[in-house]
């Protein structure tokens, strides 16, 4: 939430992310918030939109604050009512690059690790995986929290390759 503040956006968009973040986020900066259940809820400068990850309705390079926290290593795995889709979150990804406008900010979270598919429940990527997923954006800053519980910012994408259940932190922006 702090990298969003810094940047001081007039709007943000998030997609599908926890709603108690995106309640707080919405006292500091007007918030849009797509989720494929929508969130009804009256708040001030947050607004709520029904919509799909795999198929945003927003133009072209168009939004320049977004994130997508822990949303997008479900995607395709029928969990939430979605049609299974075995690559969904590099489809998720494509998505969010496309949408994502040329110096824009994307705040990206999911977790990380050995990779696997934990059945009907999440993916773990590598990090390296998610980079070659938004292989036309910029990285920007990479964090994580490892399986020890431990934050740490700003380091190397390997930092968590032997992890169980880490997880990432990417920033990345738009070229």
């Amino acid at each position: 939430m702090r990298r969003i503040v810094a940047q001081k956006p007039v709007r943000h968009v998030d997609i599908g992310s926890q709603t108690i973040f995106v309640n707080l986020l919405s006292a500091v900066v007007p918030v849009l918030f797509l989720d494929y259940r929508p969130l009804r809820a009256n708040v001030a400068r947050l607004e709520s939109l029904q919509g799909d990850i795999l198929n945003l309705p927003f133009a072209n390079a168009s939004l320049e604050s977004l994130s997508c926290l822990h949303v997008a290593e479900h995607i395709g795995l029928g969990r939430y009512g979605d049609p299974l889709t075995p690559d969904g979150t590099r489809k998720a990804a494509q998505e969010l690059a496309r949408v994502l406008a040329r110096n824009g900010n994307l705040y990206f979270a999911l977790p990380i690790g050995q990779p696997r598919v934990c059945f009907n429940a999440h993916r773990i990527h590598a990090p390296e995986t998610i980079c070659r997923y938004f292989s036309d954006l910029e990285l920007v800053e990479f964090s994580g929290v490892g399986d020890d519980g431990r934050f740490l910012e700003g380091v190397a994408l390997s930092t968590f390759k032997d992890s169980q259940y880490a997880c990432g932190f990417f920033w990345f922006r738009g070229a």
